[in-house]
């Protein structure tokens, strides 16, 4: 094993440890990360008060392989929106990733909210695993659950959307793979190169090496085609989290039909906040997506 680098030396792109660690905290940026976390555990609460939904769904045999599923509203099948919530891969779950769901509905769409492990009980790839499975078990029970299944959209927000990029890579070796089938992908404030994170604190929980490091970046490994994407960032992110945005987009633009989002009144943890909602640029463009456009009750 290398031994630790001297303290204040560069470990990437010129950055020491502890500007690393600040750059890869993205509540850094906020006033405070815990009235977050409490609103969305409140607002998430009183979306599954005022819509019908069907919880803890199990899509795998690992006790954190839960989702929860709130129907459309109208007559015919719906498409679907899987939401992977954020958490740096060792935070937050269900209980507190619904909120984005009552605007969604409102526009005709349905939507799933998944759980899966966290760090450190549960390694990277198994996590990629767990959201892949979420996402075969869905489209495997689209009849009974009454949603389009040529119409299931993807979405992740910071952690999440590096899990959701990843389950867009055709992969042999994946069981699942679900690659194909995902109508499109709504990327929030998502990390795609994991080898800073592997220098930063956030791998004391990952504990990735440089092999599991690359494997699990999305952005190295991105095929010829993918679905049309939606990847966005809100105004007030760290420099690194805008870095890894541009990177995504440029790398994305030859491979698929991307819409840029940024929002500069938001910042990382209040923009799932737009999510559907008519009005605003991500609202708008996962809308579009979907094929909801101007269809809000």
């Amino acid at each position: 094993m290398r031994d630790a680098p001297p303290a204040g030396a560069a470990v990437y792109r010129g950055m020491d440890r502890a500007a690393l660690d600040r750059q890869y905290s993205p509540s850094s940026r906020v006033t405070s990360l815990d009235a977050y976390l409490r609103e969305y555990e409140r607002l998430s609460e009183a979306a599954r008060r005022a819509h019908p939904v069907r919880t803890s769904l199990a899509y795998g045999p690992h006790p954190a392989e839960r989702l929860d599923y709130f129907p459309g509203t109208g007559a015919g099948r719906a498409p679907l929106l899987v939401f992977v919530h954020g958490g740096n891969w060792q935070a937050l779950g269900r209980a507190e990733s619904a909120f984005p769901v009552p605007p969604l509905l409102a526009a005709g769409a349905a939507v799933a909210v998944i759980e899966y492990g966290l760090a450190p009980d549960v390694g990277l790839d198994a996590m990629a695993g767990m959201v892949r499975r979420a996402v075969d078990w869905l489209l495997r029970h689209a009849d009974g659950l009454w949603f389009a299944p040529d119409r299931l959209h993807l979405c992740g927000t910071s952690a999440g959307a590096h899990l959701a990029a990843m389950a867009l890579l055709p992969d042999a070796s994946a069981d699942p793979d679900v690659s194909g089938r995902i109508a499109g992908a709504v990327l929030l404030s998502g990390i795609y190169d994991l080898e800073p994170v592997r220098l930063s604190y956030v791998n004391d929980a990952l504990r990735l090496d440089e092999a599991a490091a690359r494997r699990n970046s999305p952005i190295l490994r991105l095929p010829a085609r993918l679905p049309e994407t939606v990847v966005a960032r809100g105004g007030n992110e760290t420099e690194e989290y805008v870095r890894q945005h541009d990177r995504m987009v440029t790398a994305l633009r030859p491979r698929a039909a991307v819409t840029e989002v940024v929002a500069d009144r938001r910042d990382h943890f209040d923009l799932p906040y737009d999510l559907g909602v008519p009005g605003t640029g991500l609202g708008d463009a996962v809308l579009a997506q979907m094929g909801l456009e101007g269809t809000t009750a």
